[in-house]
């Protein structure tokens, strides 16, 4: 039997959190974790190097999504506020 080492405790979170914020689906980003047994303890499983390169960019593309909607969102009221002053 395996645990999760913090590692993957820890990313898992962090996809549940970007999910929360961003409105996505957290199911497909947890599909694609990938992970291994430890080097240095065998009943540990860790992030794949791989994946934990795939996966911050990941992060920051959900970031960056957030970003582009939230200046997008920003826009629109700035737009709106100015059809209002007469």
């Amino acid at each position: 039997m395996y645990r999760m080492s913090d590692e993957v405790i820890s990313q898992i979170a962090k996809l549940v959190q970007l999910a929360i914020i961003t409105g996505t689906d957290v199911v497909d980003n947890l599909r694609m974790i990938r992970v291994q047994i430890s080097d240095s303890d065998d009943l540990s499983l860790v992030l794949t190097p791989e994946y934990r390169e795939i996966g911050d960019k990941q992060i920051q593309s959900l970031l960056s999504d957030l970003e582009d909607m939230n200046h997008d969102q920003d826009e629109d009221m700035n737009h709106d506020q100015d059809d209002v002053k007469v």
